[in-house]
């Protein structure tokens, strides 16, 4: 019969350090999926706050957290980002009256954002409204009890994401 030789190989290799590149791109790509946005997207999110005066990477989560989809999710109008993203694109949603069905369109300060009229008799919306949603209304947006409605107040503030990030890391990788 076969004689079985025992190999000298450690069954648990040693892990090298992660890059510095590795870190950035982790760090990048963590975001994009958190929020559902493509390459393209989250690149011109960076182009736009590179030109504006501020902390970029602060500027490109502010980007993010004041899309239509974001801000539904923060309402409790969605229990998560990509139901909030598939709801506004099925044309759920209005800002300041008007239909939008656009998940990035970027919300500004004072639009109110609600649940189309029709749509607050489907039995989705009756039963997020029931629940309360597990996630907190951020201090920068406004909704009332038991309403379909919520306004922005202010810009977003970087201490209310519900996930660690360093954003500082994302900027380093697109600054090179």
């Amino acid at each position: 019969m076969g004689v079985f030789k025992e190999t000298t190989r450690n069954p648990k290799p040693k892990r090298k350090k992660q890059s510095e590149y590795g870190l950035q791109l982790n760090e990048k790509q963590k975001v994009k999926f958190i929020y559902g946005v493509s390459e393209k997207q989250f690149k011109g999110y960076y182009t736009k706050s590179e030109k504006l005066q501020g902390l970029t990477g602060t500027l490109i989560l502010e980007f993010l957290e004041l899309r239509l989809d974001s801000i539904a999710y923060r309402l409790n109008f969605a229990s998560t980002r990509r139901e909030s993203r598939q709801l506004v694109g099925h044309g759920h949603f209005t800002v300041n009256g008007l239909k939008v069905d656009i998940p990035s369109y970027i919300v500004k300060v004072g639009d109110v954002i609600g649940v189309c009229e029709k749509s607050r008799q489907s039995t989705k919306f009756k039963a997020l409204m029931e629940t309360k949603g597990g996630n907190g209304t951020p201090s920068w947006l406004s909704k009332e009890k038991d309403s379909f409605e919520g306004k922005v107040m202010a810009k977003p503030v970087r201490t209310e994401l519900d996930f660690e990030v360093e954003e500082h890391l994302i900027v380093e990788l697109y600054s090179k």
